[in-house]
Parts: C-alpha cells; structure tokens; sequence
C-alpha cells in the first residue's frame, strides 16, 4: 500500500468515527429528552396517574394505589351516591322514618366509608375480599347495619376493570373514562372518573361523577334476577318452612326441663331428631333449591342460602357432640356458628324484602 492509499484510509477511518461519534451524541440527546419528557412531563399527566394506579391494583402495591387515588374523597362520594335514595322506594316506611334512617346513614357515614377504605386495601394487597372479624365495629350487626350486604349493594365486589379508556383534560380537573363489566349479569358500562391535579403538580383519581347512573343500571337487572329466583324456589322454601317450624316446635319440648338438666332419655331423642329429621332435610332443601334455575343475578343470593345451610348443619353437628359429650365447650361453639347462621339467614331476608320495594320492581311475594 502506497502513502497516497495509507492517507484515504486514515482519512476514511477518521471520517467514520467522526460520524459515529455524532450518532453517539444524537442518540443520547434522545434518551436525555426522553428521559426528561417522562420524568417531568409524562409523571405529571392524568393518564400517568390513570396507569399506575390501575397498575397498582393488580400488583398489590397499596402505597402506590394511595398515591394516585384519593380514598378518602372516592369513599365518601360514592356512600352519598349509593345512600342516597336507599329507602325511597319503600313503601312501608313513612315520611318521618325516611328521615330518620336518612340521619342514621348520615350518622354512621364515617365508620363505613373508613371500613370500605380498609377493606379495598386489604383486596389489593393480599387479593382476597377480606371482611372485619372479632371485636371490629363493622362485624355483624354491631353499628345498627350489615356491612357485608352494604358492600354488596355497592357492586364493589362483583365489578371488574375491562379497559382504560381515553381521557379529557380542562384546567385542574380530567375525566378518564374505564370499560368495566358487573360480573353477576355480564354487563359492560363505562364509569367517568374525575381526576384531580394535586399541589405537587401529579394527578389523583377523586371520585366516580357516574357511579349512581352504574348503580341505577346494574340493579334493575339484579333485582330482576333476583326476583325469578325467588319465585322459582317459592314452593321449596314454604314446604321446607313447614317442615322447619315442625321440628322447631318438637325440639322445643324435648329441650324442657323442671330443674336445667336434660335426662339421658332426653338428649337421646333429641339428637335423634337432628340426625333423622333435620339435617336430611336441611340437606334434601339445599339440593332442590341448587337444582333450580338460578339466573346470574340471583347468584350471591343463592350463594347465601349455600351458606345458611352449609353452617347450620355444623352448628347441629357441634351441638350434637356437646349433647354426647356434656361438653361446655361444643356447646359455644354451636352457639358461634348459631349467631353467624342467624346473621346470613338476616342478610338473606334484607335481600328478599328490597328486591320486593325496589324501583321498577313489582312486589314479590
């Protein structure tokens, strides 16, 4: 190679690297404004917010989930949206009980709305629908109303995100539309999200501006379900009440005694009866009512009475034993399960009595 060949390819060589060099530069001039764009602009958007809170809950990160969405204001709209015309449809109260259960709602506003917050918190992190037990509140009916069936009526539970749809920015405030779908009666809708601008300049979700038109949709078509199931299991539940109220009375009588201690001959015949009589036809009902149709909305009530019988018969079972046995201790334990029985067998009459006064809904008998 001569000197004139060896000078190109030093001069090409250069030239190259030159070029590789600008190439170099312009890329992370890219990835700089990329960079930039996502850490100071693209954060500080609805849609980012949107994301990382949806994001979030499937995740379980509820640190996050907290960041993005204002709990405390979605609570408290959405029980003013759900409370609000609560007992309207009720025919049997009158003008001043309406106000007076109106005030109550307003009274107890602050324990379930934080109870919802915990509950939501506890479903993102630990994926599980998880209600409060022991000494809390909201167990049972210690505040005066059945939280479980509160949140059931929200449709909280049984609502699931589909798609995040588009959103609308003006000034401080964004609507961010999401496809979800009601799962009991396959329903898609499209709920409106107000997302608000905070200080820090990041947005939050803070309230549902159509969640009452959401309710006002999907409960029509539950109470309608709800309404063909009862009337398709009428003629099983007024044969087997018959039947109840037969065994009721004769477990009465042999429970009675002069001085509080039942007789060997006693307990004998009354654990006869159970294991004879009653739980056959606790388990002979529970069969003919899952054979009958159940229409999609009816579902959480048929699943109700699937529990009903599921925990009275281990109540009778517990009870048995302490009968057997003489045992203090079988005997609480019945008497647990006997409360929790009577708290869903309470939860599945305030189903049937709303379905019977709610709007657009005929009387059921």
């Amino acid at each position: 190679m001569d000197d004139l060949e060896w000078k190109r390819v030093l001069a090409n060589r250069k030239s190259n690297r030159r070029y590789e060099g600008v190439i170099i530069l312009l890329l992370f001039a890219v990835f700089l404004a990329s960079f930039v764009w996502y850490l100071f602009i693209y954060t500080k958007t609805p849609e980012y917010a949107l994301k990382e809170a949806y994001s979030a809950m499937k995740n379980g990160d509820v640190a996050t989930f907290r960041h993005y969405v204002n709990l405390p204001a979605l609570t408290d709209n959405a029980y003013d949206d759900l409370t609000v015309d609560l007992f309207a449809y009720d025919a049997t109260l009158t003008d001043n009980t309406k106000v007076l259960f109106e005030k109550f709602y307003i009274l107890i506003k602050p324990e379930l709305t934080k109870g919802t917050m915990e509950l939501i918190e506890r479903r993102i992190e630990e994926k599980a629908w998880k209600f409060p037990e022991g000494t809390h509140i909201l167990k049972g009916r210690q505040l005066g109303i059945d939280f479980e069936r509160f949140i059931e009526r929200s449709q909280l539970r049984n609502t699931e995100i589909i798609a995040l749809g588009d959103i609308k920015r003006s000034g401080l405030l964004a609507i961010a539309k999401v496809e979800v779908k009601e799962k009991y009666t396959d329903t898609n809708f499209t709920l409106e999200l107000v997302m608000e601008e905070t200080p820090s300049g990041e947005w939050q979700i803070a309230y549902i501006k159509n969640y009452k038109d959401y309710l006002n949709t999907i409960a029509p078509l539950q109470n309608n379900d709800i309404s063909t199931y009862i009337d398709n299991t009428k003629d099983i539940v007024e044969e087997y009440n018959n039947y109840f109220a037969d065994y009721k009375s004769r477990f009465k009588n042999l429970m009675w005694t002069y001085d509080g201690n039942l007789r060997k001959e006693q307990r004998e015949e009354i654990v006869a009866l159970i294991v004879e009589e009653i739980m056959p036809a606790l388990k002979k009902r529970q069969q003919k009512l899952d054979e009958a149709p159940i229409p999609p909305g009816a579902a959480y009530l048929a699943r109700l009475r699937q529990q009903s019988t599921e925990i009275t018969i281990r109540t009778w079972q517990h009870f048995i034993k302490a009968m057997r046995d003489n045992s203090q201790k079988e005997f609480e334990t019945a008497e647990t399960l006997h409360k929790e029985g009577l708290s869903i067998e309470l939860r599945i009459e305030d189903i049937i009595k709303h379905t019977a006064v709610s709007k657009n809904i005929p009387n059921v008998p």
